[in-house]
């Protein structure tokens, strides 16, 4: 059996504020295909990791290639190709408040493709469908719930059928039957569209369900203290951190 190819290649890499180191000495792969979890206490810089891997903040040290190439080394219209195969959820949703959430979703498909109004139309219905959101194509995002936001946000992201998903806490805010929803929404984008998802998220029943793999940061050392299934490492890993974040009051499953 062949291995999983590796999409996203993390080199010794160093998150900074200025003089404040936030993690350092981290060195993982993301395989292709994969839904791979960033855990952690708050603070511990999920989401910084995040910015680094989608153009929005340049790392102290190290090294992230996408596929073999070196994102922060490359010149910037190799930058904007790369993030063009990619798509992101941020933690409000971040659409734009004047639009509506039809526009939002068009937005990416009118920038970076000649597709025609009306195939333009077909895509965000069928986004929108997606995602739950059927109909709500001409509500404001000051209209809608914060959940349905999420799943707005969500929509526009696999807008251009990205290769990899980066999601940002897609849970908060949701109820639990809503984000059990999402979890069985993500596993479908995966298997369906070939996606590879990265999630920032603090959710056990997220992480359990959804990961197949994943990093752990930690504060005080400000370091990776584990990577790898979270279902393994719950009953395997050694280090006493891990294994009490992944065991709070949550079952595990089979």
């Amino acid at each position: 059996m062949m291995k999983p190819e590796t999409l996203i290649d993390v080199q010794d890499l160093t998150m900074a504020y200025g003089d404040f180191i936030l993690q350092k000495h981290l060195t993982f792969t993301i395989k292709k295909g994969s839904i791979f979890t960033i855990m952690g206490e708050s603070g511990c810089g999920k989401s910084t990791l995040l910015r680094h891997f989608t153009g929005l903040k340049r790392p102290a040290a190290g090294n992230i290639l996408f596929s073999d190439v070196d994102f922060w080394l490359s010149d910037k219209k190799t930058r904007v190709q790369l993030m063009q195969k990619s798509g992101v959820l941020y933690q409000s949703g971040a659409l734009w408040s004047s639009m509506t959430i039809g526009e939002n979703i068009a937005l990416p498909l009118q920038q970076f493709t000649d597709l025609s109004p009306e195939l333009i139309d077909e895509i965000v219905n069928l986004k929108l469908a997606l995602v739950g959101l059927k109909g709500f194509g001409d509500y404001l995002p000051s209209a809608i719930s914060g959940g349905m936001r999420k799943r707005a946000g969500l929509a526009r992201a696999m807008a251009l059928d990205p290769d990899v998903l980066f999601l940002d806490e897609p849970s908060a805010g949701l109820d639990p039957i809503s984000s059990k929803m999402l979890d069985d929404l993500i596993l479908e984008l995966r298997d369906s569209l070939g996606a590879t998802i990265v999630i920032v998220t603090h959710e056990l029943p997220s992480i359990f369900t959804l990961a197949d793999d994943s990093i752990f940061l930690d504060t005080e050392t400000r370091t990776m203290l584990a990577t790898g299934n979270p279902k393994i490492l719950a009953r395997e890993c050694d280090n006493t951190k891990v294994k009490q974040f992944l065991s709070r009051s949550v079952s595990l499953p089979n």
